[in-house]
């Protein structure tokens, strides 16, 4: 065996001594990661794309006006590819053979981005995770959950089967799931849009003046913390689960005729009534709790 096919662990050499050297290298080569570093210098407010069938994609924001691209991945049948088009940078993995493993299409990015860049993001399984990220953003999974903290601006996200959760988010917040539970923890949203057909819906954060939030869901539960502080308009409906309500409501003077006697709703009003909360669900429970 010659230097170039030689391990640099004591030990290692020992269990090479014990196997053929053809044997050696195509047992090990497998184990050998592909990896991808590339800097893009960019302009205020660029916009990365990302394209990614399996793994994990995390972003995070510094203070440099660059674009720092990190990918690995295990398998031959995949390559990444991160390219400059102006003010955008895209970035893909390309499966090179018809017939692929979800194993073999893994590929894990970390991703370095300025404050203000807006992110696009597709990612069907695995995960994705953002944080500090400033700009506009669009997230669509199928089976990966998305965990967003401390982001801004128009937040779009859409997931089949993943979870998610924003922690402290602020601006506009659109997201739906199908099967995925939703977290909306800590948030400074003026507007809050969040659906999913039989997953659960937490809401713990701030009431805006004039801000909106609505929560629906098919079944499940969707829980609304609040503190006493608080000011909202409320309507919480359920058709066929219960509503529970610990806020101390000002009933209204005329309530809405368009709401139906079958189902179960608490409407009313806390304090000023300043933001404006919409709690629906078909058989699921909502749950209108204080905070501890």
């Amino acid at each position: 065996m010659n230097t170039s096919q030689s391990v640099s662990s004591g030990t290692r050499w020992k269990a090479a001594g014990l196997l053929a050297p053809g044997f050696l290298l195509l047992t090990a080569a497998p184990a050998l990661a592909h990896r991808l570093e590339q800097h893009f210098t960019v302009d205020p407010r660029p916009v990365i794309t990302i394209h990614n069938p399996n793994g994990k994609v995390i972003v995070r924001a510094w203070a440099k006006p660059e674009v720092m691209v990190v990918a690995n991945h295990a398998s031959a049948k995949v390559e990444v590819n991160a390219e400059q088009s102006g003010n955008r940078v895209d970035i893909m993995t390309r499966q090179l053979e018809d017939t692929i493993s979800p194993d073999d299409l893994r590929a894990d990015y970390e991703i370095n981005v300025p404050e203000d860049a807006e992110l696009q993001i597709h990612n069907d399984s695995g995960e994705v995770n953002v944080a500090n990220v400033l700009g506009d953003m669009n997230v669509e999974t199928v089976a990966a959950g998305v965990d967003l903290e401390d982001a801004a601006g128009y937040l779009t996200v859409k997931t089949v089967g993943g979870s998610f959760q924003c922690l402290r988010c602020a601006g506009r917040l659109e997201v739906s799931s199908i099967s995925g539970a939703l977290r909306l923890l800590s948030l400074r949203s003026y507007h809050v849009r969040a659906q999913t057909a039989t997953g659960n819906i937490l809401f713990d954060g701030e009431f805006l003046p004039n801000g909106l939030y609505r929560l629906k869901n098919y079944s499940g539960a969707i829980e609304v913390r609040f503190s006493p502080g608080d000011s909202f308009d409320l309507t919480a409906t359920s058709l066929k689960g219960r509503v529970n309500n610990q806020a101390k409501l000002t009933p209204p003077t005329h309530p809405p005729h368009y709401l139906s006697k079958f189902s179960n709703t608490i409407l009313g009003t806390l304090n000023a009534g300043r933001a404006k909360v919409e709690l629906s669900s078909f058989d699921g429970t909502i749950n209108v709790l204080k905070r501890d």
